[in-house]
């Protein structure tokens, strides 16, 4: 796994322009009291590094070794690890009130052990924030009529999409980790043709 996700530096990526501003804006509406949060598939630490910025206390993992090695030299004071969603995570960190993963759960082989740590990082009644490029009949009506399902789909991209997340099955894998899913945001796009969606889910009490 160490070798998959290959990063030459510590810059955003470019679905973090549409991705940042609606974070702000749903994490000014959860308002949380405590600010500690943990970032799974942190990558080269960018995003732990802006939520660090606004004031989170962020730990951190991702598989990618070139990932955290930018990731330190680039943010040392951050407490960013190699690891991932297959890891005992919580035994390692502990648990958190927040838990952030963009982009990460389209390239996971087995995505009910990611969604079981996911659980197990959270407090009870702590909030996940999970987004995935998303699908939709109508979205790939679209991307089929433009001749847009190749550069979609990305095919010949080593280690890169394997997972195909619409509303109903991310609903339902983390359902069945016993995450609430208390609102999906779409974004990027209009809505039906939306380039990403957020998933804000739960832990219960």
């Amino acid at each position: 796994m160490s070798d998959y996700y290959h990063y030459q530096n510590s810059c955003c990526g470019t679905a973090h322009a549409y991705l940042l501003p609606s974070l702000s804006q749903i994490f000014a509406d959860l308002a949380p009291p405590e600010k500690r949060i943990f970032d799974l598939g942190c990558g080269n630490g960018s995003i732990a590094n802006w939520l660090s910025e606004k004031g989170f206390q962020v730990s951190g993992c991702d598989p990618s070794e070139s990932g955290i090695a930018e990731a330190k030299k680039a943010y040392p004071e951050l407490d960013l690890y190699v690891g991932s969603a297959y890891d005992d995570l919580a035994s390692k960190f502990g648990t958190f009130p927040l838990l952030i993963s963009l982009e990460v759960v389209e390239h996971v082989y087995a995505p009910r052990d990611y969604a079981k740590t996911v659980y197990n990082l959270l407090e009870p009644g702590g909030y996940a924030l999970i987004s995935t490029p998303y699908h939709s009949y109508l979205k790939n009506l679209v991307l089929a009529a433009t001749g847009k399902m190749d550069e979609h789909f990305t095919a010949l991209w080593d280690h890169g999409h394997i997972k195909f997340w619409s509303v109903k099955t991310i609903t339902k894998l983390l359902t069945e980790a016993n995450l609430s899913v208390e609102k999906i945001y779409r974004i990027g796009r209009i809505a039906p043709l939306a380039k990403t969606m957020i998933i804000l889910a739960r832990r219960g009490q």
